[in-house]
């Protein structure tokens, strides 16, 4: 990390991580995804590194922004994560940085202090980050900052929201320009929220999609096989003859969420709390009928 950022991280910024990085290299392999919407947006993040410097923005207009969009639970932010480490370990370089911004912290209820303190997070803070070597930008939750206008009501300053759109959207052209080594990755769980004109100055826009039956199967293994690590007896669950039924239906749930029903499977009851290892398939397929359950009725269906 640059020592100038070691001792109190700037306003806005939740964490600074050179890479590559250990602990950040699992999270690539595991969000289940598409193997080719994979290494699209891999490739997509290589490229700002190799073309954006070298080819005039009249030409390839890139502004360095990969927008990834979809349900929450689907691992956008573990996958943008897992990619700005994979783009490290493709250009075999140790100057990469990640640089994690926490929306939430800039925005004020004052008038004016969410786009001064936007227009200081990207003019300052970033662009200093980026004059030290390559970049990438996690901006979780975009619509935080690039909230679309035409939506906007006259309540709750309306104004000082459009100003700070207007500052994330100056901030963006004028780094285009100045840093081809900087590569912004958003997030957004409600991309109808998010700004049109955010949208056109993205690169590219991936829709993370809930995980189809094969995907839920496989992250339904893997969070089994995790498990047999301490409860060796738990991966056998993997083997068992009701596995596939029980895998089915996980299908209409997110990834965090089918993970988070086999730790409700494990509290199915205090005897199999205290004996994790103790835990049936069925308790496991129980579980996700009821997380299935609760989603349907929270979505009215």
């Amino acid at each position: 990390m640059n020592m100038q950022f070691a001792r109190e991280l700037p306003k806005g910024i939740q964490k600074i991580t050179d890479l590559p990085n250990g602990d950040l290299a699992a999270l690539w392999g595991s969000i289940i995804l598409d193997d080719l919407l994979k290494k699209q947006l891999l490739s997509q993040a290589v490229l700002n590194f190799t073309v954006r410097p070298n080819v005039p923005r009249s030409v390839l207009p890139l502004h360095g922004v990969l927008l990834l969009v979809g349900p929450p639970g689907t691992g956008k932010t573990s996958l943008a994560k897992g990619l700005a480490n994979r783009v490290a370990e493709v250009f075999k370089s140790s100057n990469f940085r990640l640089v994690e911004v926490e929306a939430h912290g800039l925005t004020s209820s004052s008038m004016g202090k969410t786009q001064r303190a936007v227009a200081d997070l990207f003019a300052q803070t970033v662009a200093e980050l980026a004059s030290g070597g390559p970049t990438i930008v996690l901006l979780d939750e975009v619509e935080t900052l690039a909230v679309d206008r035409s939506k906007l009501s006259m309540d709750a300053n309306p104004v000082d929201v459009h100003r700070a759109t207007d500052a994330v959207l100056v901030q963006l052209d004028l780094l285009a320009e100045a840093h081809p080594n900087l590569l912004f990755v958003a997030t957004s769980n409600f991309p109808e929220a998010v700004d049109s004109a955010f949208i056109s100055r993205s690169d590219l826009v991936i829709e993370i999609p809930l995980p189809n039956a094969t995907a839920c199967r496989k992250i339904l293994e893997d969070c089994l096989t995790g498990l047999s690590a301490i409860y060796p007896k738990i991966g056998q669950l993997t083997k068992h003859p009701k596995f596939e039924a029980c895998a089915s239906e996980f299908v209409d749930l997110d990834g965090r969420t089918i993970r988070k029903t086999v730790a409700n499977a494990l509290a199915a009851d205090p005897t199999v709390a205290m004996a994790p290892e103790t835990v049936t398939i069925e308790q496991i397929a129980a579980a996700a009928r009821a997380a299935r359950k609760s989603r349907a009725k929270k979505e009215g269906k």
